[in-house]
């Protein structure tokens, strides 16, 4: 499909919530396909659709040399926990150690509304978290602590892609009706 721009910190879209997929239509399929073609060109572990300036709750990944989608999700995380780098293509350059549950059971849907149950640990269930805090507006940045949190806004400030650009509003080619977006 098409390699997509990616929105960096300091875009508006990256904290809005993003809407449901009502619709597992062709522009779903279209968005999925963008966004791993997208992911894997970045290259990246996962993008959510926000991060291509699309406000609905879908995410791509690419852990172990599996890709894979998500729609609509809803995770159960365990209770054990991992503390280990995390990167994020909207911040680029940055890694910083964040604390995310060791597992992951995700549920939803694929691109053409067929259930899905994703079982992961250890780095694909770091992905699906970080992809699913995408979707309600949420940054890894605001999972660290105060000390690596300042630190990182340190270096994001300090950095040459950061207030050199700033983000474009551009009405999304993805179907968003009904939506109010």
């Amino acid at each position: 499909m098409a390699i997509q721009p990616i929105r960096l910190f300091g875009d508006p879209v990256l904290r809005r919530p993003a809407a449901a997929v009502v619709d597992f239509d062709k522009e779903l399929r279209t968005l999925v396909a963008d966004l791993t073609d997208t992911m894997l060109e970045a290259p990246g572990a996962g993008l959510a659709a926000p991060q291509i300036g699309v406000g609905l709750r879908v995410f791509t990944w690419f852990v172990d040399g599996e890709v894979g989608h998500l729609v609509n999700p809803d995770l159960t995380l365990s209770e054990e926990t991992q503390h280990g780098p995390e990167g994020c293509l909207s911040i680029p350059e940055l890694r910083a150690d964040c604390t995310r549950a060791l597992s992951v059971v995700a549920r939803g849907w694929d691109m053409h509304g067929e259930p899905l149950v994703v079982e992961g640990s250890e780095l694909l269930a770091r992905a699906i978290q970080h992809e699913t805090d995408h979707l309600d507006g949420v940054l890894f940045l605001d999972r660290l602590d105060t000390a690596a949190r300042k630190a990182a806004m340190k270096e994001i400030r300090e950095s040459e892609w950061f207030g050199l650009e700033r983000p474009t509003v551009k009405v999304s080619p993805h179907a968003t009706r009904g939506l109010g977006l």
